[in-house]
């Protein structure tokens, strides 16, 4: 069930060096794709990577939080055009949560690298030297990198006490539930 599943959901930064199947690979671009979007404008696009090359030069995208990517045998590279949506950025967001769920399901590990709004180095953004590296259209953009992996490391999920049931509010703000 789904909170099963978001229970033992982590960030995993180590993968072991083994492929990822096509059926896998299947399921999550199926889930990705099944993802909501505003209006149904679905302005994301995805680059699936499994090239050892590209995963390598994703890792330099920007100089802190990306550099374990070449390690992972699959990222997908969600990207988005601004001009379809004024949401975009939910909308890739939905979409990736989606696929971090649909990897926990199938027993893989993955994380987030935040792409949007990073630089790559003082003369460029991460976006930009991504754009480049994949080919992108112009105009596109990039808000994650997802690297995803049979996970070398083991994390337990969080505790249900370290959880902020303080932050959940009933009906206005402040009021907590008796």
């Amino acid at each position: 069930m789904l909170l099963d599943i978001l229970k033992k959901r982590r960030s995993i930064r180590q993968f072991e060096s083994k492929a990822i199947e096509q059926d896998k690979i299947d399921y999550l671009v199926e889930s990705m794709l099944r993802s909501p979007s505003s209006r149904s404008l679905n302005p994301w696009e995805f680059v699936v990577v499994q090239d050892s090359k590209t995963l390598e030069a994703l890792s330099r995208s920007k100089p802190h939080g990306a550099a374990f990517v070449k390690n992972a045998p699959l990222a997908i590279v969600v990207c988005a055009d601004p001009q379809k949506c004024d949401v975009w950025i939910e909308d890739t967001s939905i979409t990736s949560i989606m696929l971090h769920l649909a990897a926990t399901d199938l027993g893989l590990g993955s994380c987030w690298v935040q792409i949007r709004l990073r630089e790559h180095d003082s003369s460029k953004m991460a976006e930009e030297y991504i754009a480049e590296l994949l080919g992108l259209e112009e105009g596109m953009v990039v808000e994650a990198i997802i690297p995803i992996g049979y996970p070398k490391e083991e994390k337990s999920g969080h505790a249900t006490e370290s959880l902020l049931y303080d932050r959940v509010h009933y009906e206005k703000f402040g009021k907590k539930n008796s």
